[in-house]
């Protein structure tokens, strides 16, 4: 069985941009905070930890994969909020406060919105590209 998982998520990822697998694992982290949230909301406490194991472990994906050499200032901000959110995770682990997760989720929400936005730009960007030399094209064929 584990290995058809593993099978599946190799295919999930294939031909698949980099923003987009970044995309990919915040809404893992998301996802797994709001049942998190569910979980504890119904007093079960052991699956609610579970979950929030689950989310430090996207989390700590995305902390581990930073290029920090070319991400400069970025990357080293990410870094730093990506270990605020682990401590955190760590903090709701032992307290069982779960209205602290809504803060969490707000801050993946937002960062996901900032690389939905990179994702969005560089599409309409390259569509720009594709349209250009069309234009310069037959510019250059009316006026020769």
């Amino acid at each position: 069985m584990e290995d058809k998982i593993q099978n599946y998520r190799t295919i999930d990822t294939q031909g698949k941009s980099q923003i987009d697998l970044i995309l990919q694992v915040y809404d893992g982290a998301l996802g797994s905070l709001r049942q998190a949230k569910e979980k504890y909301a119904a007093g079960d406490n052991n699956a609610g930890y579970e979950m929030l194991e689950k989310t430090k472990k996207f989390v700590t994906h995305l902390y581990t994969t930073l290029n920090m050499e070319e991400g400069g200032e970025i990357a080293e901000n990410l870094a730093k909020l990506y270990a605020y959110i682990i401590s955190q995770i760590c903090i709701l682990e032992a307290t069982k406060e779960s209205s602290q997760i809504d803060d969490i989720i707000t801050i993946l929400g937002e960062l996901r919105e900032g690389w939905q936005s990179i994702k969005d730009s560089d599409q309409a960007q390259e569509v720009n590209e594709k349209k250009s030399p069309k234009l310069v094209k037959n510019e250059i064929s009316i006026t020769g």
